[in-house]
């Protein structure tokens, strides 16, 4: 009787804590429904206002319809977070609303690719041609912050704050060591000396061929960088150089005797000349409107509607078969987005915006043929982000056009195939065996409790070979180039945006709205409206397919810190064995 008793208040006591988490889950998605309703009424906007852009989070493409993205568990509160293509059009409308005075820059910290960077810096710079001010301020500014702020009217930090301006550098992490402590033996089959992809598991240092365009890649955006400061600071690139060389850009007081800012203030101070730039009287308040409510604020159209749509394909993230997602990009899922604007007879052009670092070579051909057919049919220009590598470049290779930032990473046409035997794994470390009965040969090829055989890993590379053969085709048809010169800047190798219009893998340097003006013009538009592609899930389908993911994502974020993203990429890696067209390795440029 007494375990009776024991069990039951224990189930009790089970059912109430039970009740009460999911009382507290209800009134949060309650709460975020509520949030979401709201944040659909229009903004108002009172006149001599300034638009505050703060930049303090990982920015995406497209904004999120998923509250639970951008949700903070601490504070149980979700924050609105607004993708690209947000942040640029209301750039461009705050340029045309007669109530904004002007932008300011309030640059704490940045989490961007550097394309994406430069995508946002190029929107300020047209901001600027209306006449109306910039003005960027923050207590330190990082190399990233300062880049973006050095478009301004006027740059100002924190008097005990500092300005950073030392060159470039990136890291890689390599796994060797870990795996030959692990037993763990990567079988590698590519083409190319430049596919440097697989060097994370083979080697532990960087190839010769490797550094070499790793180096050449950070000279290319490091030569952007100080180019577009000097042109905006009126510095010429030699005392740039010397000031990164010499590393003399460290207080705030070096910055302004150096010329890199305008002035030192304090947040009030800044206040002060906000206040000034704006008109107001000395006892007003500055207008702030931060960007994200000024997401909802009305301003009329340049043009007046049209029928005649430009339609915008959004393929953001690694590349595999299937529907994927908003940052998966699913071959048929993306097929589909282009299918749907090549038969649209009010499409008048489409515009495949890339994003991505590769992934299936598979996934990579079924996407490539959509594209095929679309150019066919309409003008096709390609978009390129901070990446269109490998399988990115793959579904690029057939536009009409490729658009490409100065500092995109692309090219990497190269194949690879990537298993890992684990044999000694098992054996060594955990006294695990296996034996096998098979009906053939090859039945049980690609196991992970073995070493591929030589018969197998001819097979393995008559296959990359193929399938090579078969990228620099479609290389060599898109580009107009025999796929002897596809070849040659092939083989696994990166490239930036400028070296690859130097070499013919790239047409036009510029963003997403130079793009859309190329489509625009060989579709013969003079007026036209954008449609996004594919559509993304509603609210509560996102919710209930996303809720466990991101906060498992979120408390593992905020456990690993910094280190999240060496984590995340390596459980990438070894979910994606087999034949691939991808730059496996992300380069993270500080």
């Amino acid at each position: 009787m007494r375990d009776f008793f024991k069990y039951f208040l224990a189930s009790v006591l089970g059912f109430v804590v039970g009740t009460i988490v999911l009382f507290f889950l209800f009134l949060g998605i309650v709460s975020l429904l509520v949030s979401s309703l709201q944040s659909d009424t229009e903004v108002t906007v009172r006149d001599k206002s300034v638009v505050e852009i703060r930049l303090q989070y990982p920015v995406k493409e497209r904004s999120s319809k998923n509250p639970f993205e951008s949700f903070d568990y601490d504070a149980f509160e979700s924050r609105q977070e607004l993708g690209l293509h947000d942040i640029l059009r209301n750039i461009d409308k705050a340029r045309r609303d007669e109530r904004i005075k002007g932008i300011f820059l309030n640059l704490s910290s940045l989490s961007m690719g550097i394309a994406t960077l430069d995508e946002i810096r190029g929107a300020l710079s047209e901001f600027r041609t209306s006449g109306k001010f910039i003005y960027a301020y923050a207590d330190s500014y990082s190399q990233g912050a300062y880049y973006l702020a050095s478009v301004a009217n006027t740059v100002a930090v924190n008097p005990e704050g500092g300005v950073e301006l030392r060159g470039l550098h990136t890291e890689l992490m390599f796994f060797k060591g870990a795996l030959d402590k692990l037993g763990i033996e990567p079988e590698v089959i590519r083409h190319g000396k430049f596919k440097s992809a697989i060097e994370p598991f083979t080697l532990d240092k960087m190839s010769p061929e490797n550094r070499e365009q790793i180096s050449r890649l950070l000279g290319s955006v490091w030569n952007t960088w100080l180019g577009n400061i000097s042109a905006d600071r009126k510095l010429p690139k030699e005392e740039l150089q010397a000031i990164a060389d010499q590393y003399r850009s460290r207080k705030a007081k070096d910055a302004l005797d150096l010329r890199l800012i305008d002035k030192t203030a304090y947040f009030d101070e800044v206040t002060d000349d906000l206040r000034k730039q704006c008109g107001l009287e000395e006892k007003e308040k500055v207008r702030y409107v931060e960007l994200q409510k000024y997401n909802k604020a009305y301003v009329k159209p340049e043009k007046e509607f049209s029928n005649r749509k430009i339609a915008v394909v959004y393929a953001v993230g690694e590349i595999r078969s299937g529907q994927g997602s908003d940052e998966v990009i699913g071959s048929e899922r993306i097929s589909e987005a282009i299918r749907k604007a090549r038969l649209d007879t009010t499409v008048k052009a489409i515009v495949l915006r890339v994003n991505s670092p590769g992934g299936s070579a598979l996934a990579s051909e079924v996407i490539w043929r959509e594209a095929l057919l679309a150019r066919k049919a309409k003008p096709l220009v390609v978009s390129m982000g901070d990446l269109a590598a490998s399988g990115g470049y793959y579904i690029s290779c057939i536009a009409d056009t490729i658009v490409a930032q100065a500092n995109t990473l692309t090219g990497s046409i190269g194949v690879f195939g990537l298993l890992f035997n684990t044999q000694n794994m098992w054996k060594d470390k955990l006294g695990i065996t296996f034996d096998t009965v098979r009906t053939g040969r090859f039945a049980d090829i690609g196991s992970l409790s073995r070493p591929l055989t030589a018969e197998e890993r001819a097979i393995y590379q008559e296959e990359v070979e193929q399938i090579y053969n078969v990228f620099i085709g479609h290389v060599a048809e898109g580009r107009n180039m025999t796929t002897a010169a596809v070849d040659s800047i092939g083989q696994g190798r990166i490239w930036s945006g400028t070296d690859a219009k130097q070499i013919g893998l790239v047409d036009v340097i510029g963003g997403l709205e130079t793009a859309k003006s190329i489509a625009a013009k060989m579709a013969g538009l003079d007026n036209y409206r954008t449609v996004n592609y594919p559509e993304q899930k509603e609210f509560l389908q996102k919710l209930m397919e996303d809720f466990s993911a991101d906060a498992k994502a979120y408390f593992a974020k905020e456990e690993l810190g910094e280190s999240y993203r060496y984590y995340a990429k390596l459980r990438e890696v070894l979910n994606s064995q087999g034949i691939q067209a991808r730059l496996p390795y992300e380069l993270f440029i500080y």
